[in-house]
């Protein structure tokens, strides 16, 4: 088989005409030729860390959606079903990826349960750490969210760590904002990356001690801005990610977008390019191809470097997708769950004052970080929301033991009517709600928990959702048909005065409890500064 087009050799660092033989699933010959052709020719594109339940796809779902944009590998933590679903949850990714082209790269996850401060489905000790680390589909071990634990010696924590590296296999980093002596200790350990860097001097302190940069463009965390002069001063340290990508992105772009931007706006064609191609084959070991003669036949053909429209995407030898058609098909592997959770009623979640000062959570818009603010109270009044002053209620409903939800209050969202509730909630996944009325948020929860797990709008008690039957967080229905649901529920939500770009995206990550500064599970709220619960009043 011969391809001809441009090819964006990477090694040489040279763009020349050029015609591909593949045989047997790999590059046989790249012969370099004289006549001009049409395209040019590169590596597939490799997503360097992705939580694909966050596109509330399962894989062989969002596969078809990702090789339409020239995706053909993901390094993928299972971090969100594991919590579920523990272990069962990690083989049941492993086995529906396996129905199709795309290479998914698995993560053994290392925080599971996340934090003891919240109910989760599942946990995952070390023990359960070491076997799937043993499985040769399991290629590293997933973000080490407990930075605490790493710094101060958990043994359980460092006995992940070990297995890994005895494993010969990578360990991914979670540590935003660490800085100085605890981070020179967290490193150490043996952590190889980080994706959470906010800032220029962060990640550049970060590279000086070892750790490679995965940068993060994301549905609710975006730091390409930010982090994108490092393509000039550090190629070689970085790679390119999405983390969480909600579906209505994915359909508009993945790696290929970020690509686009970069090039389109000067930055060097071969380091952009090496981002999301060698830099993360060579530090996950993957057999992922970049174009060498005996490498997998992986590559893409696409219309020009600055639009990065993809016109051909080529998998292991095998045509995946070709001018608007994905070539292969896909039978889902079906539904599991774990939920176990009963409706509520009004006086589930009615709170009276305690004090005259209430802690509220502070949510800002394309931001995983909040802040915390005290709002003036009457003491020993029922509380509701305060519209005009943008103070919300905001419930977690655990899922697993089914006990009397949490209640708190937040600032940020600017919603003037209804509810917006959903059991995509990191990192255990219960489910979480804001609204403007209690009739409004119970009729969004209570919605939620018929459906066993999904996204739900109340209007006036008139119930608009997204089911998802997968673990509670995804579906195996075509990506373009959630994405249509889930933006239809998102425009319902701005339309009630939410003021977050990605409502349902920014709400999923008001409850984990591993980015500062306030937070609430389903125990209540939580300071992120002090990792511990506190109270809902300050006497």
């Amino acid at each position: 088989m011969e391809i001809n087009g441009n090819l964006v050799d990477i090694h040489r660092r040279e763009i020349y005409p050029a015609r591909i033989i593949v045989n047997d699933r790999k590059i046989e010959q790249i012969i370099r030729c004289d006549h001009d052709e049409q395209g040019y020719i590169l590596p597939g594109l490799i997503d360097s860390h992705i939580h694909i339940e966050s596109s509330m796809l399962n894989p062989g779902s969002f596969a078809i959606a990702a090789v339409s944009r020239g995706t053909t590998a993901v390094v993928s933590d299972p971090h969100e079903i594991a919590n579920v679903l523990g272990i069962r949850g990690v083989e049941y990714m492993i086995e529906d990826a396996s129905k199709v082209p795309l290479k998914f790269y698995f993560g053994a996850p290392s925080c599971v349960p996340a934090t003891s401060f919240e109910s989760s489905g599942a946990v995952i000790d070390s023990k359960g750490v070491k076997d799937l680390l043993a499985r040769p589909s399991v290629r590293y071990l997933s973000e080490m969210m407990n930075f605490p634990g790493v710094i101060y010696g958990d043994k359980e924590v460092l006995k992940k760590i070990d297995y890994a590296r005895k494993a010969g296999k990578p360990v991914d980093g979670h540590a935003p904002g660490l800085t100085g002596d605890e981070l020179r200790k967290y490193v150490s350990a043996g952590i190889s990356t980080d994706h959470e860097c906010t800032t220029i001097e962060e990640a550049r302190e970060k590279i000086i001690l070892g750790m490679k940069i995965l940068i993060r463009e994301g549905s609710a965390a975006r730091n390409l801005d930010a982090l994108k002069s490092l393509f000039k001063t550090d190629p070689d340290q970085i790679m390119l990610c999405s983390d969480d990508l909600h579906p209505e992105m994915l359909i508009r772009g993945h790696i290929d977008r970020l690509v686009a931007l970069l090039i389109s706006e000067g930055y060097d064609v071969f380091d952009v390019i090496r981002s999301c191609t060698i830099n993360p084959a060579i530090h996950y070991g993957l057999d992922a191809g970049l174009l060498k003669p005996g490498d997998p036949a992986d590559f893409i053909m696409v219309d020009d470097l600055q639009s990065m429209k993809v016109r051909q995407t080529w998998i292991d030898g095998a045509k995946v997708f070709d001018d608007g058609r994905v070539l292969f098909g896909y039978r889902s592997s079906g539904a599991i769950n774990n939920f176990k959770s009963s409706k509520i009623k009004n006086e589930d979640i009615r709170i009276r004052s305690e004090t005259s000062k209430l802690r509220v959570i502070e949510a800002f818009d394309g931001d995983l970080t909040t802040g915390e603010i005290l709002f003036p109270v009457k003491r020993g009044e029922e509380l509701s929301p305060d519209l005009e002053s943008d103070i919300l209620k905001i419930v977690v409903k655990d899922r697993y033991r089914d006990m009397k939800p949490a209640t708190a209050f937040i600032k940020g969202f600017g919603l003037k009517n209804g509810a917006f509730a959903s059991s995509v909630a990191h990192d255990s996944h219960n489910i979480i709600c804001i609204g403007t009325s209690d009739d409004d948020i119970v009729s969004a929860i209570n919605a939620v928990v018929e459906m066993k797990g999904g996204l739900a709008v109340s209007k006036n008690k008139k119930i608009k959702i997204l089911p998802l039957p997968v673990a509670g967080i995804m579906s195996d229905e075509p990506a373009e048909r959630v994405a249509g649901e889930y933006e239809r529920l998102s425009e319902l939500v701005i339309s009630c005065g939410c003021t977050m770009s990605a409502p349902f995206m920014t709400l999923s990550f008001m409850a984990l409890l591993v980015i500062p500064e306030l937070k609430i599970s389903d125990r209540g709220l939580f300071d992120v500064r002090i990792f511990r619960n506190t109270g809902l009043f300050l006497d």
